[in-house]
């Protein structure tokens, strides 16, 4: 719920959401009219009375109802930090493409983003990975290093990012990594996203 502040002589007034906009944002966060009324300080008749159109709250419990909404809203935004795996199994540019292929049945994996030192520079999937065994022996599998069959970089994006958001760009991307402070600290997959959708 976005809100604008305007300042008159100094005083500084918040332009607030339309009050109609209340009762939508109750139900979506699943509460009751009794509980954003507990949660509010007002009564549940006036939380009924403003849904209804009967009553105009005072600009004070208007801006409460808001902040309640607003506050709730926030948490209940799943952020892209609080899904990801925080395991990740890494792959490095000198590795082989015999390596990839024993650490994504070890970890029944399938996909595996590439290293450099502390930046990612790739990412091995299984598909790649069948192409390039149809053209190789084991022997010449184990020469082949991952810097020269690598496919590129998977986006990284923010902890901070609501999930919602991550949706459709899985549709394009194997999977997701995940930064703080310019960190690598987790990875999500379409998997990830399946189980959080249940």
């Amino acid at each position: 719920m976005k809100k604008i502040e305007i300042s008159i002589q100094d005083n500084y007034f918040e332009v607030l959401p339309r009050l109609d906009s209340i009762k939508p944002a109750r139900l979506k966060l699943g509460l009751t009219q009794q509980k954003l009324a507990s949660l509010t300080g007002v009564s549940t008749s006036m939380i009924n009375q403003v849904e209804s159109g009967r009553c105009q709250p005072s600009y004070a419990t208007a801006k409460k109802i808001f902040e309640v909404l607003g506050s709730l809203e926030g948490q209940s935004s799943m952020k892209a930090g609080d899904i990801c795996s925080k395991d990740i199994t890494k792959l490095r540019t000198t590795d082989s493409l015999h390596d990839a292929i024993k650490k994504m049945q070890e970890f029944s994996i399938s996909q595996i983003p590439v290293f450099d030192g502390s930046d990612v520079v790739g990412l091995i999937t299984e598909d790649g990975l069948v192409k390039h065994m149809i053209d190789s022996d084991e022997t010449q599998r184990k020469k082949i290093r991952l810097s020269e069959v690598m496919e590129p970089r998977p986006p990284i994006v923010d902890y901070s990012i609501p999930v919602k958001t991550l949706v459709p760009l899985l549709r394009f991307s194997k999977c997701i990594l995940i930064s703080k402070h310019s960190k690598i600290i987790g990875i999500i997959t379409a998997s990830d996203t399946l189980r959080m959708m249940e």
